[in-house]
Parts: C-alpha cells; structure tokens; sequence
C-alpha cells in the first residue's frame, strides 16, 4: 500500500519527466546501480530505482537483473504477478530493435526480451511485412488480462477486434495488410463484458476479462483454429458475429437509416473508408452484401471512440423492391438480428496526411463512405484548405440528407457542394447530367497550382470506372484517387 500511495502521489518515478525512449543494449547496461537501476521485461524497461525498498524479495534480487533482461529470471520467480500496473510509473520505455542482417542467413532467431531482434531481416521478403506480435496474459483474482504486443506504434482501437462466443474467445489485431489473431477455448467462464485498451506509444493492447468466478487459472485455455497466427489479412476468411436491429427509419423515399446493436461480448470498430458484410439466410440461403457504416447523423461531431466501447452500428441502405436482399432486410423486425462481419477495405488514414484539397464524388448510396471521410477531415486536417462533394442523383428526392449537406457547407466555408441530377424536374435550377470531363474539370480544381490532392469516388460500377478513366484524362495519378468498392 506504501508502494500504490508513491505511484499515485504524482512523483516522478522515471526521472524522465513523463517521457517514454526507446532503450539500446548499450543505455540498458549503464543503469545498473541500486540508485540508477533499470530492468526489462518482456520489452519494456522499468526504472525500478524507487520500489528498491519495497520489494519483498528485497534488493538483492532486483539487482539480480539490473541494466539487464531480467524476463526469464521474473518468470522463474513470480510470472504471475501484473508487474504491468506495479511498475507502471516506473516506465522508461521500450528496447529498441536492432535492424542488421546476419552474415549466415539460416541463422538461428533467437527471441530477445519477447521481441524479435535484429534478424526480421534475416529472409529478404521479411522486410516488406510487420514484425509478429506476442501475447502474454495475467491474472488477479477478479480479472484475467491478455496482453498483445505489437511492436508497431499508433496501434488504434480500431485494429483490434474481440469476440466472446460459447467459450470460445477470438482477438484479431490488424497490422498494416496483415492479421495477427488469438483464437482459444477458455478454460474458465468469463462475463460478458470485456475492456479494450491500448498504450499507444508502445503498441500494446490491453483486453481486460472478469472471471465468472474469482478463482485461480492455471491456464488461459487451448488454442483453436488459426491461433498465434500472423498472416496477410487478404488470407484471412470472413468472420461474423450476430446484431440485434434497434432502430429503423426513413431518410428517403427508398432509404432507410438503420441502427444494429453489436452484442456485449465484442469489441470492433469499423475504420474510416471501410465496409462491412452483412449476412441473411434467405429461403436456406446465406446471402452476403457489403455495406458501408456511417454516422447517425452527417452534423454530430467526429469524435474519436472512448471507452466504453461504441455498441451501435448505422446502415444508410437503399431498399430495391424487386432485389433479394435488402426487402428481406426491410421486413425485418426491431429485435430481429443480423450477421455483421470484420471490416474490410484498403482505405488508409495516412492517404489524408498533409492533405489540403480532398474532392469527393458520390452516386447514390455511393454517398455513405463520405460521410465519415467529410467529418473526419474537416476535424483532424490541420492542412486541409478545401474539401468538395460532387453528389450525382436521379432528382431531387433521392438526395441522401440534404439539408444537412447544405448546413455543413454554410457552417464551415472549406466545405462546397455540388448537387447533379440526371432526371430533375423543370424547376431544378442546379446541375444537370451524368459525369463527365466537362463537369469534372470545373469542379477539380486546387487552392494552389501544387497542392496535395486526394480525390474518392463512390457509386455503381459504371459510375465508378467511368469516374477513373476521366480523372486519368485529366492527369491526376494513380496515388491521387481512392476508388471505393466491394
């Protein structure tokens, strides 16, 4: 308790200020006094200067570690207590990891503070794919804690996503193209609600589960398919888990917002520009279509997602009379559930860094990928200069949320809009047609002669591939175009 009151009474433990570095070998060993000791465990290394009196093993087996890995000697000792949260404060950083590339290349690769050291560049197609994470888990008498560790910085908590179903637990973290997932049979019951959390700078993740019963583990469980395995996402098979409908209404004549529900037991968030798959039996069918979550409304503020998790997914979807799919989902009832699979897609945040033009062109429903990309850019773009949306329509009923469109724009004068219909009625005094070179080349234009562009189009395919030889015409390059499809 003398320990917890010090941790908490503010003081700086680190004697670096609140700063997190990364550590060599060679700064590790110089702190290797009792007043200047540093430790590394797992990675991560550990002022543990100040706990020196309260250890109960006393200081001599600290030392036993000190300007040293001292992950092994921990685990021999005591694996089982959360050094995590003891030594928090204490956090100097992580170990810096060598990049070299052995002269043998068969080399054997030794792992290193539970990190692999040195040779990832052992093999010459290992450098163009991430480091493979680790796991590790702890315990209490309430709570169990799987830890990932990612070796990655500016890990999200939209890159990890966590499913709980009959006993079976399921963690899927994505790196850059590739999926690192932790799949076992639990060997106790836990509750159905779980926290997610992620110390960004380190690229660790967090899952905190509560035991049904404040019993003792004495193992986390079996592994099950797939587990500890770390391969490219696009190898990856589609997984889905049940949401509840909560809400259903009308946007158009023929559109439809809808609220699902994820269940308790899972943690996902759907990245910007990413879609998901939503899946129905139909006559002792599964059908599959990709949909695109949104906001619930354009107008409320992009706020990053804060604990506890986001539970509500929203759907704009046009209802087709005549399709297979989507009257299905229309009759629907509040209540009734839907299959809703991981996200998918290739859209990246980094396309929006140091952007100052973003032009969006959208047909239709094609509009919903927009939605989060216009709120996003307009809060988090400090460069940003002007964002343009080009809206194609039928006529003037079809147009997905207008008078919210048109508050935007009047709210925040970087923001324009451009409403074309191809079928208007005699009073429509806008925009008139389908895309074409003359609309685009009056409508893509920069603040300034070189300024960083990105242009997403969004719509159906004819639309969509129209949209890109155009854009080519007009030289924009292949780097400068985000198409959205499924």
């Amino acid at each position: 308790m003398d320990w917890i009151r010090l941790t908490k009474s503010g003081k700086d433990l680190t004697g670096l200020k609140g700063r997190l570095i990364e550590v060599t070998e060679e700064e590790l060993k110089k702190h290797n006094k009792k007043d200047d000791c540093w430790i590394c465990i797992r990675g991560f290394v550990y002022n543990v200067s100040p706990y020196m009196e309260y250890h109960p093993g006393g200081e001599d087996e600290l030392m036993r570690a000190a300007g040293s890995d001292g992950t092994d000697l921990f685990d021999q000792v005591h694996r089982w207590v959360n050094y995590e949260s003891m030594l928090k404060e204490c956090l100097v950083g992580r170990m810096a990891v060598k990049s070299a590339v052995p002269k043998d290349y068969h080399e054997e690769k030794k792992v290193l503070n539970g990190m692999l050291p040195k040779s990832q560049a052992a093999d010459p197609l290992a450098k163009e794919s991430p480091v493979s994470p680790s796991y590790d888990w702890f315990q209490t008498d309430s709570l169990v804690t799987i830890v990932i560790y990612t070796k990655q910085k500016d890990i999200n908590l939209d890159a990890v996503i966590v499913d709980y179903q009959n006993d079976s637990f399921r963690a899927e973290t994505i790196i850059k193209d590739y999926s690192y997932l932790i799949h076992i049979g639990l060997s106790h019951e836990i509750q159905e609600e779980f926290s997610v959390r992620i110390v960004e700078n380190v690229g660790k993740i967090e899952i905190v589960l509560k035991k049904t019963e404040n019993t003792s583990w004495t193992c986390l469980g079996h592994p099950l398919e797939n587990h500890n395995l770390f391969i490219p996402k696009k190898d990856t098979g589609l997984y889905y888990r049940k949401c509840q409908l909560i809400s259903k209404e009308d946007v158009t004549h023929d559109t439809k917002l809808f609220c699902l529900m994820l269940p308790p037991s899972t943690h996902l968030q759907v990245p910007i520009g990413q879609h998901v798959y939503l899946k129905l039996t139909i006559t002792g069918t599964e059908i599959v279509k990709p949909y695109t979550p949104v906001s619930d409304s354009l107008l409320s503020e992009f706020k990053e997602p804060v604990l506890p998790n986001n539970k509500y997914i929203y759907f704009l979807i046009k209802i087709y009379p005549a399709g297979l799919f989507t009257p299905e989902l229309d009759h629907l009832q509040i209540g009734d559930f839907v299959s809703i699979s991981s996200p998918e897609g290739n859209f990246k945040i980094s396309q929006f860094q140091e952007l100052e033009d973003l032009f969006l062109l959208a047909a239709g429903t094609g509009f919903t990928p927009m939605i989060k990309i216009l709120n996003y850019a307009l809060t988090n773009i400090p460069t940003l200069r002007k964002v343009k949306l080009m809206f194609f329509n039928k006529t003037e009923d079809d147009i997905i949320w207008r008078s919210q469109l048109e508050k935007l724009a009047f709210k925040d004068k970087r923001f324009d809009i451009e409403f074309v219909l191809s079928a208007p009625t005699s009073e429509w005094n806008g925009k008139q047609g389908h895309i074409s070179p003359a609309l685009l080349s009056e409508f893509l234009k920069r603040s300034l002669d070189k300024s960083k562009v990105l242009i997403c189009i969004c719509g159906p395919m004819p639309f969509t591939e129209q949209g890109i030889r155009l854009l080519h015409d007009l030289n924009f390059s292949k780097d400068e175009i985000h198409s959205f499809t499924a």
